[in-house]
């Protein structure tokens, strides 16, 4: 009787992995084509979009600066750490600090690859209110951020980063590139090897987020119940539970570790049981203050500015969320019911199989480009992150240092302790095979 009971219950829990191991293959499977068209068009933005005018044009936050840095965050790289890395750097050229921000929340939450994954995955709803949402909370950001993010606590983080810049830990480039006028670069095939790089480098740096937001996602919306979700996020008390919930969204992303476009699995989870139209929203603003980034930027601010900023940024994302539900609302574009499972079935032959398909051709035809970029003279002026793989220009990257005589560049100072302290260096060589270290200098 022990052993039947026994081979039930493993019988039933090894069914349970199944089913959400395959829910997780299907959203990956229904989103495919949409990762490498997303990856693909933000590589190329990031190719051929000069790095010098955001140092040049982000020295307050009047609207002028605030649309600039807007949209410079929107053709930059779509990672939560390289955007707070960017961010800081822009800060400590002297950029306004409230205009830095504003480009690292562009950077993370208008991006193409998010809102083409919010599209397939949760609906067209999502991808508006991405946009929608994302104005209201770069308003709110300079309005709220403006009254406590000023002043001596600003001035505090400035004295902050100059402290780590002195100190060795913040680097200018040896070698800058001349800028080189975009029309003429997009006709060259330097250009679209370059553009090829930055795309594998930004899927090969959020793999591990994707990978893991897909995989928990899939364990979410088949394992856990609906009274779960409901205990969590309250239903049926109207404006105070649109409120909950916004609040509430953002808190789910603090613990979650996952952030940038690897939370799009997880709020089609959160979707799925029963969050309100605000919260998802709100969560999906939120990678931003995944706990792991809070304690990047104790580090690069200083543990009071980095409270100040967790507070902001929680009641600026959860406020974006609320007015963006009930601007949807008044639209009528809410969805009135929710799906019973978030993709399903979608391993068969249809239109996003053959999307899926043009998408691997494509993703081969980036790869062959990046393999063979020194034949078309592309790669000078850049260098791979030895830790997280994103290519960075060597004459703009946040981070750097010397290692057994060379210089040697990071996307940002998570991946440069990562690298300090040997745990970057696990399986990844700077070299070609042979052991021996491999310029990342410019040729």
């Amino acid at each position: 009787m022990g052993a039947e009971l026994f081979a039930l219950t493993l019988g039933g829990f090894l069914a349970d992995i199944g089913r959400s191991l395959r829910e997780a293959f299907y959203m990956f499977w229904d989103t495919l084509w949409a990762l490498v068209l997303g990856f693909g068009v933000s590589g190329a933005v990031q190719a051929f979009v000069s790095r010098e005018a955001m140092q040049r044009h982000l020295g307050d936050h009047r609207p002028a600066a605030v649309v600039r840095a807007s949209l410079y965050g929107m053709v930059s790289s779509s990672c939560s750490y390289a955007a707070s890395a960017v961010a800081r750097s822009l800060f400590a050229r002297g950029a306004d600090f409230l205009a830095s921000m504003v480009f690292m929340f562009a950077s993370t939450n208008l991006v193409v690859e998010l809102g083409v994954v919010l599209l397939v995955l949760i609906g067209w709803q999502f991808l508006v209110a991405e946009f929608i949402g994302g104005a209201f909370m770069i308003l709110l950001l300079v309005s709220f951020g403006g009254l406590w993010l000023r002043g001596r606590s600003i001035d505090r983080a400035r004295a902050h980063v100059e402290a780590a810049r002195d100190s060795g830990h913040l680097h200018a480039s040896d070698v800058a590139l001349e800028p080189e006028d975009w029309r003429r670069r997009i006709r060259t095939g330097a250009g679209w090897s370059d553009a090829a790089g930055y795309t594998l480098s930004d899927l090969t740096m959020l793999r591990k987020e994707l990978f893991i937001g897909f995989l928990v996602a899939g364990f979410l919306s088949e394992l856990v119940p609906t009274s779960v979700w409901s205990a969590v996020f309250v239903h049926g008390h109207g404006f105070w539970t649109s409120l909950e919930n916004a609040i509430v969204g953002p808190f789910v992303a603090l613990i979650s570790f996952v952030c940038s476009v690897g939370n799009v699995p997880l709020a089609a989870a959160l979707w799925k049981g029963g969050t309100a139209f605000g919260g998802v929203v709100a969560f999906v603003f939120a990678d931003l203050i995944a706990l792991p980034l809070v304690l990047v930027y104790r580090k690069q601010y200083g543990a009071r500015m980095a409270l100040r900023m967790l507070a902001v940024f929680w009641v600026v994302m959860s406020a974006a969320g609320l007015a963006t539900e009930y601007v949807f609302r008044g639209l009528g574009w809410i969805p009135a019911a929710k799906p019973g499972q978030v993709v399903g079935d979608t391993l068969r032959w249809n239109a996003t199989t053959g999307l899926d398909i043009v998408g691997l051709l494509a993703f081969a035809g980036l790869y062959w480009l990046y393999r063979n970029r020194e034949r078309f003279g592309g790669g000078d002026g850049y260098a791979n992150d030895p830790v997280c793989g994103m290519q960075v220009e060597t004459a703009h990257a946040p981070e750097s240092l010397l290692h057994d005589g060379q210089r040697v560049y990071f996307c940002s100072e998570h991946c440069r302790d990562r690298f300090s302290s040997g745990l970057g260096r696990r399986g990844r060589r700077l070299d070609g095979g042979d052991g021996s270290a491999k310029s990342t200098a410019p040729r």
